[in-house]
């Protein structure tokens, strides 16, 4: 089995497992998708989304969240960890959303990429959940299996096993895989544990087999 074969095999395997697939942080708009997005690095999205709720109450739209103090910004984000470097991006983040695009998120991802605090992972997420267009999302997850199933050989920087799964998988599978890659690796593929193979839709055709 060629490693394109492998992916599609995979992709139709994981939409059977699972069939809902979608972004784990709560928004209702593109923006709150981008501060959740830099909230969430080194925290759950579970804590994120619980975070969030203080400081949209407060500061409901980007006008506001931009002409926030970010000592006030740091002090509600602040159980995400990190808070004074996350507080800095989302700050001037938003100013620069409501200066340089009328409060509205830009649908190009270099622009997205210009932005403070966002990178080629985020700015895939956003072009993929919101934007609908083609999208790789190489968190921890996407890495950590990718390279158990042998789609890719030990490759470990994100953006180089993003170009490599450019490669393998349909431009209009990408989002929707990469986000049931975070679900299968919560549940089964796991991280801090031994993997469940003994569950795994995949295990029949997975190489590593257990073997991170």
């Amino acid at each position: 089995m060629t490693k394109e074969q492998l992916a599609l095999e995979i992709i139709e395997r994981l939409k059977r497992e699972y069939p809902v697939a979608g972004c784990t942080l709560d928004y209702d708009q593109a923006w709150k998708l981008l501060v959740s997005v830099r909230l969430a690095a080194q925290c759950t999205d579970a804590r994120v989304n619980v975070v969030v709720q203080g400081l949209y109450e407060k500061y409901p739209d980007v006008k506001s969240l931009a002409e926030a103090d970010v000592d006030d910004i740091e002090s509600i984000v602040k159980p995400c960890g990190l808070g004074k470097s996350k507080a800095r991006d989302i700050s001037a983040c938003m100013k620069i959303l409501w200066e340089e695009y009328g409060g509205k998120v830009p649908d190009d991802f270099d622009a997205l990429l210009k932005l403070p605090g966002v990178g080629r992972k985020s700015a895939n997420l956003i072009m993929g959940d919101v934007f609908g267009k083609p999208a790789i999302v190489t968190d921890t997850h996407c890495i950590r299996l990718v390279n158990r199933m042998g789609l890719v050989d030990g490759i470990k920087e994100p953006k180089k096993v993003e170009m490599a799964l450019w490669k393998l998988i349909p431009p209009e599978e990408g989002s929707d895989f990469c986000h049931r890659l975070v679900f299968h690796g919560r549940d089964v593929c796991t991280a801090r544990t031994k993997p469940h193979c003994d569950r795994c839709c995949l295990q029949d055709i997975c190489p590593k087999n257990g073997v991170s």
